[in-house]
């Protein structure tokens, strides 16, 4: 069941998260290189409740992380999109990859599907990335993808004693550089 939009670029399917998405999922949440900087490693149940709170978003909010499906092979190898949970400091584009498939290009290919999503649909006025300051990889995404360093930022309960920046551009700034 397709819950929401269907995106295709040159090497991904982003679409909302699937049930059969969950095996994938629990592996990308037990490599600690990759989970360093999303809030560490975790058991199985809470993976459960943390992808069932993806998949909500899409049925509560109208948009949330996509899944990214590699169209090769048709393996989840991520997630990136749209995000605002409650309390969240401000309107997210994030990403993560599972560590096969990163330093390839594919949380970039993502994240500018991501990012015209959030602009052209959704009709945000600004995208931001909420990113640990010792995350040298996404922060170089971010100024790859034009985003500046904005400041530190605050993140809701149970992050909020986690040290983390606002990467963030603009519509104009964003569709300024892309063309």
């Amino acid at each position: 069941m397709l819950n929401g939009p269907l995106l295709v670029t040159q090497r991904l399917i982003l679409r909302p998260p699937a049930a059969e998405d969950f095996e994938a999922v629990v592996g990308f949440y037990s490599e600690p290189e990759t989970m360093e900087h999303l809030g560490g490693v975790k058991p199985r149940s809470e993976v459960w409740r943390a992808w069932c709170c993806m998949a909500g978003s899409w049925h509560i909010n109208g948009f949330g992380m996509f899944s990214l499906i590699e169209r090769a092979t048709g393996r989840w190898i991520g997630r990136a999109g749209p995000w605002r949970p409650a309390d969240w400091p401000v309107d997210e584009v994030g990403w993560g990859v599972a560590r096969d498939f990163a330093g390839k290009g594919y949380a970039r290919e993502a994240a500018v599907a991501a990012i015209d999503y959030a602009f052209d649909v959704l009709g945000w006025d600004a995208v931001h990335h909420v990113i640990a300051p010792k995350n040298a990889a996404s922060i170089k995404l971010a100024e790859r993808l034009g985003s500046r360093l904005e400041g530190p930022t605050r993140m809701p309960a149970p992050f909020g004693d986690k040290e983390v920046q606002s990467w963030g551009q603009t519509r104009e700034e964003w569709r300024t550089r892309k063309n």
